[in-house]
């Protein structure tokens, strides 16, 4: 038996895909689906448990696979959702992965699903994680930041910063605020005296050299890597200080 909630949503994702997030409303999205408006409120409740629906739907994607272990102890009731949330670093005793690399995978995969739904960052930055999936991707950061040794007061602190950045970036790729418009950065200098933009002149040989966006967002990973390890080690010190 199809699932409506999901054909509904999977109608809604695609209209967004097609004309924009914009475009979604509770009559279009029904029309899209083959059903009346009254038929959606069941299944998704209003529009903004629907758009809560598809911000999910979107996040899940960022989730690592179901594993067996998982899937038994979902089956006994000992873990929830797609991922086990026994599989990481303190919480758990056990580590599968660095948290260095799991950072930078959720990462590459937050970037990809920018490129892929242009609108979905619109949807993410204005709305809270509330969906399961959305919530589960923030629990995968969370537990790589534990087990960084952050700080557990500014664990969910440096979350907002690292989810911010990844999906800022793979937003200003899509909307368009890297590119050059119509102009090349030579191009916009000249369009104010040069004593206006002494930054820009000292810069300039740095300014008009073409930016390879891939390059430049595995530098800024690495950076983001290392200013979690210097909040973690930082954290460290202070408690070392305070034992002496």
């Amino acid at each position: 038996m199809p699932d409506r909630r999901q054909e509904i949503l999977d109608a809604a994702l695609a209209l967004a895909d097609e004309q924009g997030l914009g475009a979604v409303s509770m009559r279009a999205v029904a029309e899209r689906a083959g059903v009346t408006p009254m038929a959606l409120y069941p299944h998704v409740g209003n529009k903004a448990a629907l758009l809560d629906g598809m911000l999910g739907r979107l996040l899940a994607d960022l989730l690592p696979p179901v594993t067996a272990a998982a899937d038994h102890g979902r089956a006994s009731g000992t873990t929830h959702g797609r991922a086990s949330g026994t599989t990481h670093g303190r919480a758990s005793g056990t580590t599968s992965q660095d948290w260095r690399q799991r950072l930078r995978t959720i990462a590459h995969q937050a970037r990809g699903l920018a490129h892929r739904h242009p609108w979905a960052a619109t949807l993410i930055f204005s709305r809270p994680s509330v969906a399961p999936d959305a919530v589960r991707v923030v629990d995968q950061i969370y537990a790589a930041l534990i087990d960084a040794g952050v700080p557990d007061a500014d664990v969910a602190r440096v979350e907002r910063l690292v989810s911010t950045f990844v999906i800022g970036y793979g937003a200003s790729e899509t909307g368009g605020r890297f590119s050059t418009g119509t102009l090349n950065p030579r191009g916009r200098r000249a369009q104010l005296a040069a004593g206006e933009l002494p930054a820009h002149n000292a810069l300039a040989t740095w300014l008009d050299t073409p930016v390879d966006w891939d390059a430049e967002f595995e530098t800024d990973l690495d950076d983001l890597v290392r200013l979690v390890e210097a909040i973690a080690s930082g954290s460290a010190r202070r408690a070392a200080a305070q034992v002496r």
